[in-house]
């Protein structure tokens, strides 16, 4: 059976995750309270099979021979937490549609 690491990180580095997001993520069970926003290592991407990106441009390192999706997906910067919900909800959609084609 496949397996599949993941790891969470942003080409610009926030000074807090988003209190929305933390809330959200709560309501499955997720604690982030203490989680703390990382910064994208170029090294980390380098040695992936797939990077998917939310709109960072020119700002995400690109390698050969790693795949790379562009999600487009609003911000949830600023956003009341019904908002959250659905970025949240849209962001598990896609990452479940995109582990059952790696699985397959």
């Amino acid at each position: 059976m496949g397996r599949i690491d993941v790891r969470s990180a942003g080409s610009a580095l926030g000074e807090h995750i988003n209190p929305a997001a933390v809330l959200v993520m709560e309501e499955w069970g997720m604690d982030l309270f203490d989680a703390q926003p990382k910064l994208l290592d170029p090294g980390v991407v380098e040695h992936s099979d797939i990077v998917i990106t939310m709109g960072c441009g020119d700002t995400c390192p690109i390698f050969p021979g790693v795949k790379y999706e562009d999600w487009v997906i609003d911000d949830p910067a600023g956003q009341p937490v019904e908002r959250v919900r659905q970025t949240r909800d849209e962001i598990d959609r896609r990452v479940r549609q995109l582990i059952s084609q790696l699985l397959d």
